[in-house]
């Protein structure tokens, strides 16, 4: 069985086809996240990434939003009044005419990329910032951590997020960060922190020995996990 897998991000929309096992057998294909990002916009985004890519039995895709049975709840940084109840995991399975499933994007990453023991959290900096819980390897119940405040007037994905970066400047951005992993490090008590996201690369401190930096194109293989998980 293979798997188109499919990454919906703020910034870009990614796909590659996988094995059962998430080792890519195609190549890796990008393109920017159309503006307006509307359902039909968004879907077409994806037609034409998929054009090329052949022989999958099956899709998975990551959203950058709430996602409940594959259909989206919220979407922060895509708009997400065009977005509420729209049922992603239904359009996609009707336009490429495969069995579809859609996750929230951080919950997809991190199921490829964990160790699979104990509590692990997965935090992606990107346009804004996503979070994933697992335990020994399972998600748990999907948390949008990243529109929770952390502060009177900024939700985390505000105080950390792309726009925040880019307004504050790198050393700033860090101070924010450090602020962040703290936090959570309190709340979640994990015995792991992943972190991935374009961001990433922007870390300039020394991270705990219980942290550790996830690639991108790794967080896509979750797009075959999720079939076997099922």
């Amino acid at each position: 069985m293979n798997i188109l897998s499919i990454d919906i991000g703020g910034s870009n929309i990614k796909a590659t086809v996988l094995n059962k096992d998430g080792v890519p057998i195609s190549e890796y294909k990008r393109l920017p996240t159309p503006v307006p990002s509307t359902p039909a916009n968004v879907m077409a985004t994806i037609e034409i990434l998929a054009k090329d890519l052949t022989g999958y039995d099956a899709v998975s895709a990551g959203f950058p939003g709430y996602v409940r049975d594959g259909v989206i709840k919220t979407a922060p940084n895509l708009g997400t009044e065009p977005w509420r109840d729209y049922n992603l995991q239904s359009a996609l399975s009707t336009t490429l005419k495969k069995p579809a499933k859609v996750v929230n994007d951080a919950d997809l990453q991190g199921i490829a990329v964990v160790s699979g023991k104990g509590l692990e959290m997965v935090i992606t900096l990107g346009t804004g910032f996503g979070t994933a819980l697992l335990k020994d390897g399972r998600l748990l119940p999907h948390l949008e951590i990243g529109q929770h405040p952390i502060k009177t007037d900024k939700t985390y994905d505000m105080y950390i997020g792309q726009a925040a970066f880019e307004k504050k400047g790198k050393a700033h951005w860090n101070e924010r960060l450090k602020k962040v992993i703290n936090i959570l490090k309190t709340v979640y008590n994990y015995d792991r922190l992943y972190i991935s996201g374009g961001n990433a690369k922007n870390i300039d401190f020394k991270l705990d020995d219980n942290i550790a930096l996830a690639n991108n194109r790794d967080g896509i293989k979750g797009g075959a996990l999720l079939w076997r998980e099922s």
